[in-house]
């Protein structure tokens, strides 16, 4: 009986590719020695190749000094990076990683409508301010999304768009799904024209009943994004 013969990890491979969507990986950072900006430059321009995409942004606060969105068509080439900027002295302190989709209550999106969500480009034009979150749904003896009906469940995301819909042209989210592959169900990140959006439309939304009884959220992280240069200048 031969072995199976167990596979290099490549980009190429797709097996290490979604079936539908793209790969996401935050990466939150502080220089832990010699910090080498060249080469973090040179890890960038290795991920810029067709079908993947860096947002670099400095960080706000104590938790880091720098924060880079890096998504694609393969987990691998998002490990490399993540590999290069560790060699460039970058320490991550924390990370989230996530997948895009289409929630259950969209499957009925046309197609023009679906590829955004799936494929998106980012950052959006004019919106530089960032702030992420995880978020999951809550599961206690009182108040348990997951035994309340669909039909519940989609009126309740309904409402909780519709809040979202407002503040059109001033923010767009982007929720990605990371049920099983990291701490919370989703991963949502916020693009703001004003960084005070960033705080006035989570405000508002967390007075719809599916945040409001059934929302749970991690700790948030917010940058302003830039240039890769500048952002390096900027919090180094």
């Amino acid at each position: 009986m031969s072995e199976e013969v167990l596979p290099e990890l490549s980009p190429e491979d797709e097996t290490f590719t979604p079936t539908e969507g793209l790969a996401v990986l935050h990466l939150f950072c502080k220089a832990n020695r010699e910090l080498d900006k060249a080469a973090i430059v040179v890890a960038a321009k290795a991920l810029s190749e067709p079908g993947y995409h860096l947002v670099p942004f400095s960080m706000l606060g104590h938790k880091a000094q720098v924060g880079f969105l890096a998504y694609g068509r393969n987990f691998v080439k998002l490990r490399q990076f993540q590999r290069d900027i560790e060699r460039a002295g970058l320490e991550v302190v924390d990370s989230y990683v996530s997948m895009t989709e289409v929630s259950e209550y969209a499957k009925d999106l046309p197609a023009d409508r679906r590829a955004p969500r799936l494929y998106p480009v980012l950052p959006p034009k004019g919106m530089y301010n960032i702030c992420f979150y995880g978020m999951s749904k809550q599961r206690g003896e009182k108040y348990n999304w997951y035994t309340l009906p669909y039909e519940e469940r989609e009126k309740l995301m309904f409402g909780h768009g519709a809040s979202g819909r407002a503040f059109a042209g001033r923010v767009i989210q982007l929720v990605t799904g990371s049920t099983g592959v990291d701490d919370y169900e989703w991963g949502v990140t916020l693009f703001a024209t004003k960084p005070d959006f960033l705080k006035e439309v989570v405000y508002t939304m967390r007075y719809d009943e599916g945040s409001a009884l059934y929302g749970e959220f991690g700790p948030f992280y917010t940058g302003v994004i830039g240039s890769l240069e500048s952002v390096l200048e900027s919090s180094f």
